[in-house]
């Protein structure tokens, strides 16, 4: 049975029209990352989604030290992951992030971790994040964050 976060998922992959540019960063996968089968550790591709969402948002014109400084920050409410394909030590990878949807109070971000040079997808998934306060209170992004990271 499919859980109704990877039928969210599966409907997006559909319509890639929707998704018209992304961020992309290139890593590899280090020796400590694997496990002893010598395959790449489910927790460490949600590591790998947060270093794409950093990049995402530099390359957009924020960074998220600079959202930080201002007193707010990007919450993770949601996470999904569906693995596809093993990655191994040193197998270089592409993160592509994609800004799925975008409101003051809520982001969610797509991931595609592909395996290069065979350029198959070895996982995707998502985040739902939302903007606090230094109190750790909901509360909407001030349109300067907010337009930078849409790329307004």
């Amino acid at each position: 049975m499919k859980s109704p976060n990877s039928e969210n998922l599966s409907k997006a992959e559909s319509s890639p029209s929707k998704k018209t540019s992304y961020v992309e960063t290139r890593e590899r996968v280090r020796y400590s990352e694997t496990d002893q089968m010598g395959v790449a550790h489910n927790k460490h591709y949600f590591e790998w989604f947060e270093l794409g969402r950093t990049e995402f948002c530099r390359k957009k014109g924020i960074s998220y030290k600079e959202i930080e400084k201002k007193g707010f920050f990007l919450v993770v409410a949601e996470s999904f992951c569906k693995y596809k394909k093993p990655l191994r030590y040193d197998d270089e990878i592409s993160i592509q992030v994609f800004l799925r949807e975008a409101t003051p109070k809520k982001f969610i971000f797509e991931y595609k971790i592909i395996s290069l040079p065979k350029n198959q997808v070895a996982a995707q998934g998502y985040t739902v994040h939302v903007p606090t306060d230094k109190k750790a209170c909901v509360t909407a992004l001030p349109k300067e964050i907010f337009n930078k990271i849409k790329n307004l």
